[in-house]
């Protein structure tokens, strides 16, 4: 993927125009390809990318479908991945390798990863053998993998040549990225040594070595190295660029901060998914489709909170007691389920960016369990306060004050350990975390609260 958007004079547009969405269809329906193209071609590729996005199914099948439009390649791929696999299977193989042989590596990984298996083979038999053995060893890596996101084009040069033979060669090399920030250094074997801003080689002398000037680099990127472990060290040590290695140590490509940043902003969005429960959602998918990616996650839901009324249930002669349990409990078991959720939405985030380790494990432990003493008593207090002027009865406001301690204590401690506990056993926490925590948390916060009133009535 490209650096820096060529923008140059072509319109940035940050809001659609619903008049010009009409235009367009109107277009669609009068076979104008002409007029969609000319329009395309003066805005941002980005901005022709959202208004394909937002036409409608039958309107987008037809404009690709349309004698003459041909879509560019730098629109595909700002396309998200759902339209672009339904734009797939209205192109013919031949405009699917039109539009890969004029992208960079990486953009025609992602691209084919969306491609079935059977049209997949019939793509790569047909292009160039340079080009297909290059994308057929990503694609040999797992789909989380450094490799996935890289791009093999890039910028190395000898360790003994100077100044002036990198910049000959850089004016003279067809085969160069159409962008690049850093250049390579490597050894006689292909191994990278060290890195020279691009910027740097255009102010130095030309009869200084580049040996001499280059940084040396010990950070290189295995190619099996997981995405989102790749986007922890750019984030850490502010990287523009960094070399993939294979397991020879040689250089084998480069990932740059624009694909960082794509893996950053998917990993996030996968997350809040998952807390949620509804998995790699998009929001083009069906009715049927969604319902069915929801389902076995309400289905738990539903049992846990049988679990939560089976606990309830054990306590029924004391509710018989005091009926008003009932009206108040709801209040204890909501305050721990929402404490617990605020722990494990930090815990998940901190697992995911690596900030949470052996080292600092039990001071966070201990910090929670602080903050639930705290957060207890507060609650407690204005609970009481409530129900007091509520009832008026002093062993009710003890009650609840003494419950909603206990749970939110719980409720931290459940919220770390949890998606802990789940990472240990190689379950990924964003997923399953947050059903556990609820439900740990409502059975404590019933237990807790109807307990005290049995205890004390």
């Amino acid at each position: 993927m490209s650096l820096i958007k060529k923008i140059k004079d072509k319109k940035v547009n940050f809001e659609f125009n619903k008049e010009y969405i009409k235009v367009v269809t109107t277009k669609i329906a009068n076979n104008d390809a002409q007029f969609i193209t000319n329009s395309f071609k003066e805005m941002h590729p980005a901005d022709a990318a959202d208004i394909i996005e937002h036409l409608d199914q039958n309107y987008r099948e037809s404009l690709i479908k349309l004698n003459n439009f041909n879509i560019d390649p730098e629109v595909f791929i700002e396309l998200n991945e759902s339209i672009q696999s339904e734009i797939i299977t209205y192109l013919s193989s031949d405009s699917i390798i039109k539009i890969l042989t004029n992208l960079e590596s990486d953009d025609a990984i992602a691209i084919l990863e969306n491609v079935d298996e059977k049209d997949k083979n019939i793509i790569l038999s047909s292009l160039p053998p340079k080009d297909r053995f290059a994308l057929l060893e990503s694609l040999s890596y797992p789909e989380d993998s450094a490799a996935r996101i890289m791009q093999r084009e890039f910028t190395a040069i000898p360790s003994n040549w100077s100044v002036g033979q990198t910049i000959d060669y850089l004016r003279d090399n067809k085969d160069l990225p159409e962008e690049f920030l850093e250049i390579f250094i490597v050894d006689e074997e292909f191994k990278p040594i060290g890195t020279i801003p691009a910027s740097k080689v255009l102010t130095t002398s030309r009869d200084t070595k580049m040996l001499s000037i280059m940084s040396e680099s010990q950070l290189f990127i295995p190619v099996d190295m997981d995405k989102e472990e790749v986007g922890n060290l750019f984030e850490n040590y502010n990287l523009s660029s960094a070399a993939v290695v294979d397991k020879t140590n040689k250089l084998v490509g480069m990932i740059t901060y624009d694909d960082v940043l794509t893996v950053l902003k998917e990993e996030a969005e996968e997350d809040a998914l998952r807390l949620a429960g509804v998995g790699d959602e998009e929001i083009t998918d069906g009715v049927f489709k969604k319902t069915k990616r929801r389902f076995n996650w309400l289905l738990l839901n539903l049992f846990t909170a049988f679990l939560a009324t089976w606990v309830i249930s054990l306590f029924g002669a004391t509710i018989e007691q005091m009926v008003v349990l009932a009206f108040l409990m709801p209040i204890v078991a909501s305050m721990g389920g929402n404490a617990g959720m605020q722990t494990l939405a930090v815990t998940v985030r901190t697992l995911a960016t690596n900030d949470l380790t052996k080292n600092n494990f039990g001071n966070n432990i201990f910090k929670e369990f602080n903050i639930g003493i705290l957060n207890g008593i507060i609650f407690a207090i204005i609970s009481a306060f409530i129900v007091q002027l509520w009832f008026n009865d002093t062993l009710l406001s003890m009650i609840i004050s003494i419950s909603m301690i206990l749970t939110m204590i719980v409720a931290g401690l459940f919220g770390i350990l949890v998606p802990i506990t789940l990472k240990k056993m190689d379950i990924d926490p964003a997923i399953a975390s947050s059903v556990f925590v609820t439900t740990i948390t409502d059975v404590i916060g019933f237990v807790s609260f109807l307990g005290v009133s049995a205890y004390f009535l």
